[in-house]
């Protein structure tokens, strides 16, 4: 469809400015703006997303995967416009690029520069206008970025604002969304952070921006977490990291109607990539088939791997339900990021899973008990009962001895 075309390539140009955003090292603000106008009796939807961290190395704007169809030539014709420059630039640089050609003849077309006038600062800024609706560009750049404050990054402060402009010059702005600037922690890991952002993603039913949900979690304590990591050096230095948070809420309280989807037995799989949320890799799915679920008391029944993962369960009990999310990275930051080989990342992808389903039945009595360890005690209790009268004589012959 033309809509998911415009918003893949948004969630590609987001996902890019994150990552200048961690190159550069310093706090760096990223700001999503979708702007309605309209001019000459045609309305114009117009989207700009900047970002102040490193400039960027316009590469990444030649290798952005673009499915064309011919609806979408009609919502948008492919240009992008880009505004970059990097710290020790003295210059603002301007370029043209059209996405619809392949990418192996796409070029970019340089225009004049601009003068900094001696500032210091860097930064990139891409815009683009299409005629797709602005509510719905806006409602879909929404759900991603909420799923991005699942990650909880440091140095970064997200915006995303809804613009409307009549040929009268009134203008009216609308804050969709907007995130504080989080400083790093020397006692906080990413992995930390993953484990704290999901806590709130689930706790808020993953549609809410600041409250809790107090239909279902009335009380703390409601959630058991488990968490991994599996790492791939080469040159003695972390190259590829996959971690893994797996979570069990269980409600304590009468759910409202609305509340009821959240406790399904199916789990949507949170995937993400490079600090950005995006559609399941194969090696995520070929991991997620290949961990023995019966041996942490759950029956995997169908695995549907759409544009997200969702597992299924059998037997599953009432008012319960499970969130996975998973996270892969690269420690060394690299703008476009690098390739990595799939048996590589399914084998970690399957020990951060893994490590983290161990970790949830370690620290928590009960939780995630296997078939074959629930079967023992059940068994234990019916060998009792079914020698009772056995045991109580041998204790009054033991006794009159």
């Amino acid at each position: 469809m033309a809509v998911t075309s415009v918003t893949n390539i948004c969630k590609q140009l987001i996902s890019l400015a994150i990552q200048r955003c961690r190159s550069s090292g310093d706090p760096s603000r990223l700001s999503v703006v979708v702007r309605r106008s309209t001019i000459s009796n045609t309305v114009v939807t117009q989207i700009s997303i900047s970002d102040t961290g490193a400039g960027s190395c316009l590469k990444e704007f030649q290798d952005i995967k673009y499915t064309h169809n011919r609806l979408s030539a009609v919502e948008w014709d492919g240009m992008l416009s880009i505004t970059t420059t990097g710290i020790g630039d003295a210059e603002i640089f301007h370029y043209n690029v059209n996405l619809k050609k392949s990418a192996p003849s796409r070029r970019l077309t340089k225009l004049p520069p601009s003068s900094k006038n001696n500032a210091i600062f860097s930064g990139t800024e891409v815009s683009m206008s299409t005629t797709e609706d602005m509510e719905v560009l806006l409602a879909d750049m929404t759900v991603f970025l909420k799923k991005m404050l699942v990650l909880k990054i440091c140095n970064v402060a997200i915006e995303l604002v809804g613009e409307v402009s009549d040929e009268q010059g009134s203008r009216s702005k609308h804050v969709a969304l907007a995130t504080e600037l989080r400083l790093p922690s020397l006692e906080s890991s990413n992995l930390e952070h993953l484990t704290s952002g999901l806590e709130d993603y689930v706790y808020k039913h993953g549609d809410r921006l600041s409250e809790i949900c107090q239909s279902c979690f009335v009380s703390s304590g409601c959630l058991k977490v488990g968490s991994g990591q599996a790492c791939a050096k080469k040159n003695m230095k972390d190259t590829l990291v996959v971690e893994a948070v797996i979570m069990i809420s269980e409600s304590s309280g009468p759910s409202s109607p609305s509340c009821l989807k959240a406790f399904e037995p199916k789990t949507e799989v949170l995937y993400f990539r490079d600090f950005s949320p995006c559609s399941v890799h194969q090696s995520a799915l070929k991991a997620l088939r290949s961990i023995k679920w019966t041996n942490y008391g759950l029956t995997l029944k169908n695995i549907a791997d759409d544009e997200a993962a969702q597992l299924e369960w059998e037997n599953f009990p009432l008012n319960t339900h499970i969130d996975i999310v998973l996270h892969c990275y690269n420690n060394q930051v690299s703008v476009p990021p690098l390739k990595q080989r799939p048996k590589v990342e399914t084998k970690l992808m399957k020990e951060a899973i893994s490590l983290a389903l161990d970790d949830l039945k370690e620290k928590y009595s009960g939780a995630l008990l296997s078939a074959h360890a629930i079967k023992v005690p059940f068994y234990f209790l019916l060998f009792l009962f079914q020698n009772f009268s056995a045991i109580i004589l041998f204790i009054y012959f033991f006794d009159v001895e």
